[in-house]
């Protein structure tokens, strides 16, 4: 019997820090990551652990997809392509963010009309606004949920959000956090100075909005990392401490 299942050593963990599960890469993710049209993409992968943040993800053939500020398109290529022609991507910009972030928007609805990315769409909508075009399986947001709070977002809340994202997805769908971590306590206090959250307040929030805490992943941790710098400290930048938590609405 062919097994269509690797096992890697990324570990879930509960509230705790108790191991309740060795994470798996399903052979759709496998083809995903190492589609021979990634070819720019590949060297990051080491240090991004995508195939572990797919899986983690549980993005899976048939999803429909809202990735928020997707940036250069780096985890939209392979959640394209594990969801797969009956599934769909939707690359959400804060209409906050576009500016700055106009020529990723534009590369990305140019990759959106190639028929290997036809299932991706870009769209834009203000920050305390978020709905998606149809039920959602999976949102998704990496190193982008502590700008919410700040100014040039408009001081979003947070909590607000939470419930917003909750109404999108379908029960049992999931909401996918991965941010820079802050120091223990500090709440708020840095997501505009250094780019960082507090991942227990973080935690605090999304299930203010309802969401039940399903796992946790720590590919992305780094202990060397003293919460104290600025994310892109030359010292410390690509490498920040990053929790990757994973939020469920209940069925």
């Amino acid at each position: 019997m062919r097994f269509a299942i690797l096992f890697v050593g990324a570990l879930l963990f509960l509230s705790g820090g108790q191991i309740i599960a060795a994470e798996s890469i399903p052979s759709y993710v496998s083809e995903a990551v190492n589609d021979r049209i990634r070819t720019a993409d590949k060297p990051a992968d080491p240090r991004r652990h995508i195939a572990e943040l797919a899986a983690f993800a549980q993005i899976k053939p048939g999803d429909t997809v809202v990735e928020l500020v997707p940036g250069g398109g780096y985890f939209t290529r392979v959640f394209s392509r594990i969801v797969g022609p009956k599934g769909h991507v939707y690359a959400l910009w804060p209409k906050e963010y576009a500016a700055e972030g106009r020529s990723d928007i534009e590369a990305l609805q140019v990759m959106g009309r190639m028929p290997e990315y036809n299932n991706v769409e870009v769209i834009i909508e203000p920050a305390a606004e978020f709905k998606s075009p149809k039920p959602i399986d999976v949102m998704f947001t990496s190193q982008n949920y502590h700008d919410y709070p700040d100014k040039f977002m408009g001081h979003a809340d947070l909590v607000t959000f939470g419930k917003q994202v909750y109404a999108a997805l379908k029960p049992g769908g999931v909401f996918i956090v991965i941010d820079h971590a802050a120091e223990a306590g500090s709440g708020l206090r840095d997501t505009e100075k250094l780019h960082r959250i507090d991942p227990a307040r973080t935690r605090e929030l999304v299930e203010a909005a309802g969401f039940k805490f399903d796992g946790e992943s720590d590919v992305l941790r780094n202990p060397a990392d003293d919460h104290t710098k600025l994310v892109f400290d030359d010292s410390i930048r690509g490498h920040t401490d990053q929790f990757a938590y994973r939020f469920r609405k209940p069925r």
